[in-house]
């Protein structure tokens, strides 16, 4: 694959015989797979997060974490102030135990007067009257106990508990405060992120949309460059997202130094193509234009030409180059600071 040199390069001077030849090291360019990519930001969300709000209104009384505590499913976490439904739950289970009693009766006094009616001492009419009474206590007696349990349930929502293993996020309420889920909008009283199954999501422009599928690499990043790990796009949505006019994907985060929300950068790998690539230590730059220095033979002699480049990404400590070298050119990688072009130079184990 040839490539063609671009920018203005000074014209090389004839090296002067009294000039003594610099020693330097070259490199051979080569190609070598470049991944065509492209950087965005992602936010790291958890597949299992839940926000806590209210069901019942009162006073918070306890509040027995704080953020960024990790917590056990069904551990208990805050108090909603709970004194009057236990009164209630007590006054329930006082009917409860009323209507057994009333039941219980009416159980034995159905058994009575069945006896008596087959005995013939008393009539139908007095039998089925038990029998009424009896039918009637009976369903006294579950409807206190439906009431009963409803009302326990109702004290459970005083009590707020983790609904699973994960990480407590903001706690913005205090003891003291009032809430309420009729507040508009509801009193949140804290996260919980279960800090595993975490994803990468990554907004891909719509003009991308073509390039997207299954399995794409991602190489993801924090904010200094330095790489997490990498995955693969697992989801995109099939819509268009109104808000940033971009198309969501997701892909899986093994890693455990990820936090659910935290933003970091991800890198979309579209495709690997052979490029040109040169060491970082051969490039360099002068009023915002990148050239090296490639060795060249004219007249008998092995000189500097200032090359201009065109660097594309990094490839570990290589620049892909997209214009300006060739395979097999020898561009020097040691003195470079001292050379000018058209000097004279002596490679080293050439």
């Amino acid at each position: 694959m040839g490539l063609t040199a671009i920018g203005c390069q000074k014209k090389p001077v004839a090296p002067a015989a009294a000039m003594q030849a610099m020693p330097v090291q070259t490199a051979v360019i080569s190609l070598a797979p470049v991944p065509q990519s492209n950087e965005y930001v992602a936010t790291i969300k958890s597949r299992r997060s839940a926000t806590l709000l209210p069901q019942v209104s009162g006073v918070l009384t306890k509040i027995l974490v704080r953020s960024g505590d990790h917590v056990k499913a069904g551990q208990l976490l805050m108090e909603i102030d709970p004194r009057m439904q236990i009164a209630t739950v007590e006054s329930a289970r006082a009917t409860e135990r009323q209507k057994k009693a009333v039941f219980d009766y009416n159980t034995v006094e159905i058994e009575r007067q069945r006896k008596l009616f087959e005995a013939g001492v008393t009539s139908r009419d007095a039998y089925d009257q038990a029998q009424q009474s009896h039918d009637n206590a009976r369903a006294d007696y579950q409807s206190a106990v439906e009431l009963r349990k409803t009302q326990e349930e109702q004290l459970a929502y005083y009590s707020i508990r983790a609904p699973f293993d994960g990480v407590v996020g903001d706690v913005p309420v205090h003891v003291g405060d009032f809430a309420s889920p009729s507040n508009s909008p509801a009193t949140v009283l804290t996260t919980v992120d279960e800090n595993k199954d975490l994803e990468a999501y990554i907004y891909v422009p719509t003009e991308r949309a073509g390039q997207i599928r299954q399995g794409l690499e991602v190489e993801l990043m924090d904010n200094s460059g330095k790489l997490l790990e990498k995955t693969n796009i697992d989801f995109t949505s099939p819509q268009v997202d109104s808000t940033t006019q971009g198309i969501l994907v997701k892909a899986p985060v093994h890693g455990e130094q990820l936090r659910n929300a935290q933003l970091i950068k991800a890198r979309v790998v579209w495709s690997t193509t052979p490029m040109a690539v040169v060491p970082v230590l051969a490039v360099l730059r002068q009023g915002g234009q990148s050239f090296v220095f490639v060795a060249r033979q004219q007249d008998g002699h092995t000189i500097a030409a200032q090359t201009a480049v065109t660097l594309g990404d990094t490839v570990g400590n290589t620049y892909s180059v997209t214009s300006g070298l060739n395979p097999g050119d020898r561009v020097i990688v040691s003195s470079t600071q001292f050379l000018i072009n058209g000097m004279p130079v002596m490679l080293l184990g050439a």
